[in-house]
């Protein structure tokens, strides 16, 4: 990509506080976007080569949104952690294994988009992200879902597409889960802890694709329990 377009790009991005640069081949992330710093608010580079995200991306601190799906990142600096007014996350269809804990500090993130990556386990340390709405972690590699689960303040957690086989109680302890997305994964039916229908605020629990019919599920206990707050949420956005 010539000079002349990267600077008509960051002299529009100047004026609109916007930097979209998506499927152009780059293997790096623009060094001239540091003279923007003070005013990048939404920086999308998806579709690119990257496969570093420099430390130096901790000075943009009015991100709200940093997306770099279709990349060729393996991690995150420590740096990220600064960016205290980031709400959007999205790293979709990378090769990212695990994140740096200064990802606990984004207080203000409200999604986190780690589908599609080599994730084996749920990242530790998300528990202090009291915004988040959603934690979409669905195509990786995780085989369970641990106690420590129960820390999340996610709205929506997507596990789809995983190799899911032991489900802790705990999920149903997750103060504000109301959707749980655990379609295409090896769960058995003696896998599911009955607290998730009894127990738990869940009003949406997708396990298609799974190792039993989910017609199954209405045999364990507190189903007809679930099944009311399945139809208010449904009422509710009717």
């Amino acid at each position: 990509m010539g000079n002349s377009a990267l600077k008509s790009h960051l002299e529009t991005s100047q004026k609109t506080g916007v930097f979209q640069l998506t499927a152009k081949g780059l293997q790096e992330f623009p060094e001239e976007l540091q003279r923007l710093t003070a005013n990048l608010r939404t920086v999308d580079l998806s579709g690119n080569k990257i496969e570093v995200l420099p430390a130096s991306v901790g000075n943009f601190l009015q991100l709200k949104s940093l997306t770099l799906n279709s990349n060729k990142l393996t991690g995150l600096p420590a740096e990220i952690g600064k960016l205290k007014k980031l709400e959007t996350l999205s790293l979709n269809g990378n090769q990212i294994q695990q994140l740096p804990p200064s990802v606990g500090q984004l207080k203000a993130l409200r999604t986190l988009n780690l589908s599609g990556n080599q994730f084996t386990e749920i990242p530790a340390g998300l528990g202090t992200l009291r915004q988040l709405d959603l934690l979409d972690l669905s195509r990786n590699r995780i085989q369970s879902v641990p106690a420590a689960v129960s820390e999340l303040q996610a709205i929506e957690i997507n596990l789809n597409q995983n190799q899911i086989s032991v489900l802790s109680a705990e999920v149903s302890r997750c103060p504000r889960l109301k959707v749980l997305r655990l379609e295409e994964n090896c769960l058995d039916l003696s896998s599911i802890p009955e607290s998730i229908l009894t127990e738990s605020q869940v009003s949406l629990f997708s396990v298609e694709g799974n190792l039993f019919e989910v017609k199954k599920l209405r045999e364990l206990e507190g189903y007809e329990k679930y099944m009311e707050r399945f139809t208010a949420t449904k009422k509710k956005f009717a």
